[in-house]
């Protein structure tokens, strides 16, 4: 769901108090909390808040976990854009996913609007490696994006599985994410990233899925090429990532290395394969490393940004300083 969000003044939002809408037994109805947010939604006005109010002792410390269990029409994953974007407050303050709540604390969310949720099918072409039941899994080529997103709403990956659906297998992705056009997607790799990825085809299979990738059980290593003559052999890089500081237009997708509030842990193990040297280049880069990259975390264009930090981008990345080779 990554887009670019304009949340708007807070204090000119409309507020919808999520205590109206309690059940018995402590729950609050997600259907009536989206219709409450969209009937207040106007075109010209900031973003709809939801407002919580915290009255009893906590469960869950977290921000994103408590919100989680409250606003269930999005994932913990779309909760967490949101927050991390700047879309959540606690006591008046801007919040992170990892923030703890107490008792008395008062905190208001953002929803943006949904994108388009039809996914026509298209007949592109895709790499089955496995499928069964419950899950299936791509061999994933560069230069196609994982699920629709407001600036494209076609050519994915999900357009793509509508068509095999359809034509060449039976069953359907999981109905988790359907609201916003990721119906089945667990995990997303970059636009210029290949390799395997995996779809949930049902809602249990979805969530067992979820919760192996958040509680970092998956085990997720790439390959890349990088200019420079990258030493040592082996090395950690514990860099904290976040967006960049601009908000203008080539810099709103960007995320960069920093060091305040806004930083969330970042953790990347590299190790060399093989390095290059090209003599016979009149210009250019002669040196090149291959290497081998295991994630601990999973944020955004972690591995681009890690390795630009570090020196060594990769090869024809140029949001992150690689030239094409």
């Amino acid at each position: 769901m990554r887009r670019d969000l304009d949340f708007g003044d807070e204090a000119e939002a409309p507020i919808i108090d999520a205590h109206e809408l309690i059940q018995p037994g402590g729950k609050i109805d997600p259907d009536e909390l989206r219709a409450r947010v969209e009937e207040a939604r106007e075109d010209e006005s900031p973003m709809p808040r939801v407002e919580f109010r915290l009255q009893g002792d906590l469960k869950e410390a977290r921000l994103d976990k408590y919100l989680t269990t409250r606003v269930r029409f999005l994932s913990r994953n779309q909760l967490q854009q949101i927050i991390d974007s700047g879309g959540a407050t606690v006591n008046g303050k801007l919040a992170k996913s990892s923030t703890k709540l107490k008792k008395g604390d008062t905190l208001r969310l953002a929803i943006p609007a949904p994108p388009s949720s039809e996914v026509v099918p298209e007949e592109i072409v895709i790499e089955v490696l496995y499928e069964d039941d419950h899950l299936i899994v791509l061999n994933k080529a560069p230069g196609i994006i994982v699920h629709p997103a407001r600036a494209e709403l076609d050519g994915t990956l999900i357009n793509a599985l509508a068509w095999h659906f359809a034509h060449n297998s039976s069953g359907s992705l999981s109905e988790v994410g359907k609201d916003l056009a990721r119906p089945g997607v667990v995990h997303r790799l970059d636009r210029d990233t290949s390799g395997c990825i995996v779809f949930a085809k049902d809602e249990e299979t979805h969530w067992k899925l979820g919760s192996q990738f958040e509680k970092r059980t998956v085990d997720k290593r790439y390959l890349a090429v990088v200019h420079g003559w990258v030493e040592p052999e082996a090395m950690v890089i514990d860099r904290p990532i976040g967006p960049h500081p601009s908000r203008v237009k080539g810099y709103r997708e960007k995320m960069v290395v920093r060091h305040d509030d806004l930083g969330k842990p970042s953790v990347t193990i590299c190790r060399v394969r093989e390095r290059y040297r090209l003599h016979d280049r009149a210009v250019g880069d002669q040196q090149f490393s291959l290497i081998e990259l295991e994630l601990k975390t999973g944020r955004t264009h972690q591995i681009r940004v890690h390795l630009s930090d570090a020196g060594w981008p990769i090869v024809g990345d140029d949001m992150y300083g690689g030239r094409a080779f």
